[in-house]
């Protein structure tokens, strides 16, 4: 007996895997628990046309992501900082900040996709990885300067 799966089943497959399962299994054990569909024409067809669906909404999460990845890597982020006299700020550069710094430039983003393994505690020049959708990852330019008193 062939079979869709419409879940995950560990040790058969994952969701939209046509596999084929002993009868009983597949009648009395999937389908009723609605892990799988069975197989037929219609059901293929509708599973065909939901791959599709989903390449072109991944495709338009792609182009959007890559749009917003050009202008992070346009901007250059310049933070004014209090440093003592080997480098060391008396502070630190969190992903807060550089938020609002994108957000000064226009671009919006939630903090929780800078990927700021730890704040940054001297000054220089970071790079800084930002996760984006459908894993497109931009690098923003951090420059951590002395504050001028």
């Amino acid at each position: 007996m062939e079979i869709i799966l419409t879940e995950n089943v560990e040790g058969l497959g994952t969701i939209g895997d046509v596999v084929k399962v002993k009868p009983g299994y597949g009648r009395n054990y999937l389908v009723p628990r609605g892990l799988a569909v069975e197989a037929n024409s219609r059901n293929v067809k509708e599973l065909d046309h939901r791959k599709r669906q989903l390449e072109r909404k991944l495709q338009k999460v792609t182009q959007a992501a890559e749009l917003v990845k050009q202008r992070i890597e346009s901007v250059t982020c310049v933070l004014s900082h209090r440093a003592g006299e080997e480098g060391k700020l008396f502070g630190s550069v969190t992903s807060m900040e550089l938020e609002s710094k994108l957000a000064e430039a226009g671009v919006e983003i939630d903090r929780k996709k800078i990927q700021l393994a730890e704040p940054i505690k001297a000054l220089g020049e970071y790079e800084v990885p930002v996760k984006l959708d459908a894993g497109v990852i931009a690098t923003l330019k951090v420059s951590v300067v002395a504050l001028e008193e």
